[in-house]
């Protein structure tokens, strides 16, 4: 019995988002790894400094990536460059593995960090652009959810090379591993189906309808809804052309595509503002302000990365039934709220009064943030923006919006170090704040883009107002959308004419959209 096309497509992306396993062991395997007397050793006993530039490298890597993945996404397709990215990745893994001084580590993690960049931009790009509107939130947010098991991989293996390796083989090991979801991907990548949106923009229209066939109808070209869909690509595409042939001039020129990017780029400098990178990176030292030790602290993220799976797991079940608006508004006041609590329990009880009680609930104020941030904020900062742009300006919109997510990790990890220096619990205070005011800006303007097909998504930015609450414009529930294509109702933008894109006798139901 065949595969269901909903199913077909969704293991599509599952599989392009291997990457992003290796995104989340990175991250997470870097707080087993610095504590390592070995480690501290090879690299010259580094400073607080030294160390922040060792997880900042990176993140540097990642931003780096964003100034060509896009353009190169555009030119040679989202599956080569998917390819590109784990290459780079494997070449930068292997010089942290090898490393013999902090020069190497330093280098390395810049390299992998080019290539995680590459690879967490461009899964969620390619995952959208072959999705179906009712399942598309379901296939962007697999971007987190491989990167919750990369980080729950990272934390047991961490904790298991803390405790049973010694020497070199403590961190070395660790640090090789990461290479591994990396070498399926770049060997299986170019089986996949390209994105027919690319190949659409390209002019390779014929091999556009195949592929929506293949991951849309068993291959059939003839379905209703494959055709219907495959028109609405074409005249999207058409009216991109005729407006201009530079995509960077439609992002920063065209009014709706710069507001677009301005939200997407707050909301991934906004996720960095709810603290997530502070408990991922310096738990050892966080929890050690409360009385708890490096060895209990290892052992407490793996419980923590079991909590963010679960999280990630229900922001997938929900995220095509409840939408994207409300859970990312809501994540964002709660996950300020749990910080709220945790600044007071850590500022009333440090470590030196002993109070085990007041260490249990720091650590349960950390795990209950987790949950929230899991199942509502970090899932959606990946699939809100890609998901918001025209086929001509996504993968360069993509690649700006991420960007903002990987410089204002940076910057949180240069900071860190210092503030708990200089302010100690004080900077909490900044999460706590964020939380909310990330809470209120994205209520004042972030708008539902839940179950709208790519191709409408330019007159829905059009016409939905900038100041969003009360709103009246229609939202259409994914489902609802696709039964509306397989019965041939497309909507096709003004400015193109019917006759263009549509053959005479399969013009079916056509609206324009203003």
């Amino acid at each position: 019995m065949p595969l269901s096309p909903k199913v077909y497509t969704w293991l599509c992306g599952f599989f392009a988002a291997l990457g992003s396993v290796t995104f989340g062991y990175d991250l997470g395997i870097i707080a087993s790894i610095l504590p390592s007397e070995n480690f501290l050793a090879t690299t010259g006993n580094p400073d607080s400094t030294a160390q922040g530039l060792i997880v900042g490298c990176l993140l540097l890597g990642a931003f780096a990536s964003n100034i060509y993945v896009g353009s190169l996404a555009d030119y040679v397709g989202r599956r080569k460059a998917i390819l590109a990215g784990c290459l780079v990745f494997l070449l930068g893994g292997s010089i942290q593995a090898a490393a013999q001084n902090i020069h190497y580590m330093y280098g390395g993690r810049f390299l992998a960090g080019m290539g995680i960049g590459m690879l967490a931009m461009l899964a969620p790009l390619y995952q959208a652009e072959i999705a179906h509107p009712s399942i598309r939130g379901r296939l962007t947010t697999l971007q987190q959810f491989m990167l919750g098991i990369g980080a729950l991989i990272a934390s047991f293996i961490g904790y298991g090379c803390y405790h049973g390796l010694t020497g070199q083989a403590q961190w070395r090991v660790p640090l090789a591993i990461q290479l591994l979801p990396a070498i399926p991907l770049a060997f299986f990548i170019l089986l996949l189906p390209e994105s027919p949106r690319y190949l659409a923009m390209k002019g390779r229209n014929e091999e556009a309808l195949r592929v929506l066939a293949r991951l849309h109808a068993h291959g059939d070209v003839h379905d209703t809804f494959v055709v219907n869909e495959y028109k609405e690509i074409l005249a999207q595409v058409r009216v991109e052309q005729q407006e201009t042939r530079e995509a960077w001039a439609q992002l920063f020129m065209v009014k709706s595509n710069f507001r677009r990017l301005v939200l997407g780029i707050a909301i991934q400098f906004s996720i960095q503002m709810t603290g997530v990178s502070v408990i991922q990176y310096y738990a050892p030292r966080i929890f050690e302000s409360i009385g708890i030790d490096t060895s209990t602290t290892l052992g407490l993220q793996s419980g923590n990365s079991v909590i963010a799976l679960i999280g990630e797991g229900l922001c997938i079940w929900y995220i095509d039934r409840l939408g994207r608006r409300g859970p990312f508004i809501w994540g964002n006041a709660l996950s300020g709220l749990t910080f709220v609590i945790g600044t007071i329990i850590i500022a009333v009880y440090p470590a030196e009064k002993n109070n085990h009680n007041a260490s249990r609930a720091f650590v349960a104020m950390t795990w209950l943030f987790n949950l929230v941030f899991s199942s509502c904020c970090g899932p959606l900062s990946w699939a809100i923006p890609v998901e918001m742009f025209n086929s001509a300006t996504r993968a360069k919109a993509t690649a700006i919006t991420s960007s903002a997510a990987w410089i204002s990790n940076f910057m949180i990890a240069q900071v860190t170090p210092i503030a708990f220096d200089h302010v100690g619990w004080r900077y909490y205070l900044v999460f706590a704040i964020c939380g909310f005011s990330n809470a209120l800006f994205f209520w004042a303007f972030l708008p539902e883009t839940k179950g709208i097909p790519l191709e409408e998504l330019d007159a829905y930015f059009e016409t939905v107002p900038l100041f969003v609450p009360g709103s009246t414009v229609y939202v259409p529930d994914g489902k609802t959308r696709e039964e509306e294509l397989r019965q041939g109702k497309i909507m096709v933008p003004e400015g193109v004419e019917v006759e263009e894109v549509l053959d005479e006798k399969e013009k079916g139901t056509v609206e324009h959209m203003a």
